[in-house]
């Protein structure tokens, strides 16, 4: 613990007060052994003192001394990292919810291991966080705007529907919209609270074309415009890269379509906005990292008194020293 861990560190000072206490008993108990010495008849003293003095009898003064060192501790106020839940806080899920969603590399298919996880993430959010959601497909919809109330939440993830397409850029913009209109809304403070988008993704972008990167639609523009507003995006890649799906044609056929994941650049979304990234393959891959998003998002880090066990321990301490002496020497240290 560093000295700028305490709010009051001159009460360190008093450490060097117990320290000259503690020498001075060392020398008072010096000083009396020589006194003994001095006694020229050892057989007349062993009939005076039959028993040398017990190392017992240093105890009850230790166990006082130490109490005094936590009491002193205590007094110069130690603080210490605590983890306290945000009362202001906007997270807004973004939502893949093209037809690669019906792969079924992850059982029962992506989309209802998503719905699950989503669910379950909306529920072990702090109450003070105001969580929205986002779907998009080829266009992007704000199917609940950032709110407390995670019942609206769970019951727009059970009605989602697939649509065709893959518009990553334009869920990430209009995640940036929601949260920037909720700041508005909110208003009276000098600054927003602190928002966080959270992007669920089975597969690359396809409006505009990947190719693009200098589209304003495009991803990565999107990640860096999160990036100069403060909103990171924290990405999870969620499925295989062996995933599938049956794309029905004209003649009434179907087409096997292979659906992977892009991990590259839910990754580089991830970097270009000061988020986080991670991928999962299965239900408790992806609940995992809900569980890590929630305690990044749900908590902030904040330093606090810690003085209490201090003073308990000095107190508790000087009790047993004080109650020693008495047991054993029937006076007070």
């Amino acid at each position: 613990m560093s000295i700028s861990n305490f709010t009051a560190p001159i009460w360190l000072g008093f450490l060097a007060v117990i320290l000259l206490l503690a020498l001075g008993y060392l020398l008072v108990q010096r000083g009396k052994h020589r006194h003994m010495l001095r006694f020229s008849n050892m057989e007349q003293l062993e009939k005076v003192a039959p028993n040398r003095p017990s190392f017992w009898r240093h105890v009850p003064i230790v166990l006082v001394i130490v109490g005094m060192v936590f009491a002193t501790i205590g007094a110069a106020g130690p603080t210490a990292e605590k983890k306290v839940p945000r009362n202001r806080a906007t997270v807004v899920l973004v939502m893949d919810v093209s037809l690669s969603m019906e792969a079924t590399d992850v059982s029962p298919n992506r989309l209802q291991v998503a719905q699950e996880a989503a669910k379950n993430f909306a529920d072990g959010l702090t109450p003070g966080i105001n969580l929205g959601l986002v779907t998009y497909a080829g266009t992007a919809s704000v199917l609940v705007s950032p709110t407390t109330d995670r019942g609206s939440v769970k019951a727009a993830i059970d009605n989602i529907k697939l649509a065709e397409r893959t518009a990553t850029g334009e869920g990430i913009l209009t995640a940036l919209q929601s949260v920037e209109t909720l700041a508005s809304v909110l208003g009276g403070s000098e600054t927003p609270p602190p928002a966080r988008i959270v992007l669920m993704s089975d597969g690359k972008q396809t409006v505009p074309d990947f190719e693009d990167v200098d589209n304003p639609r495009h991803e990565f523009v999107a990640a860096r415009l999160a990036k100069t507003k403060k909103i990171p995006v924290s990405t999870i890649s969620f499925g295989t890269k062996w995933g599938t799906v049956d794309i029905p044609r004209e003649d009434g056929g179907t087409d096997r379509v292979k659906v992977e994941v892009d991990d590259d650049a839910m990754q580089e979304i991830a970097n270009l906005s000061g988020g986080d990234f991670y991928s999962a393959a299965t239900l408790q891959e992806l609940s995992k990292v809900y569980d890590t998003l929630e305690e990044q998002i749900g908590y902030e880090t904040t330093r606090g008194d810690a003085s209490r066990p201090w003073w308990l321990l000095g107190l508790l301490s000087t009790f047993v020293g004080i109650v020693v002496a008495l047991v054993l020497r029937q006076r007070l240290p």
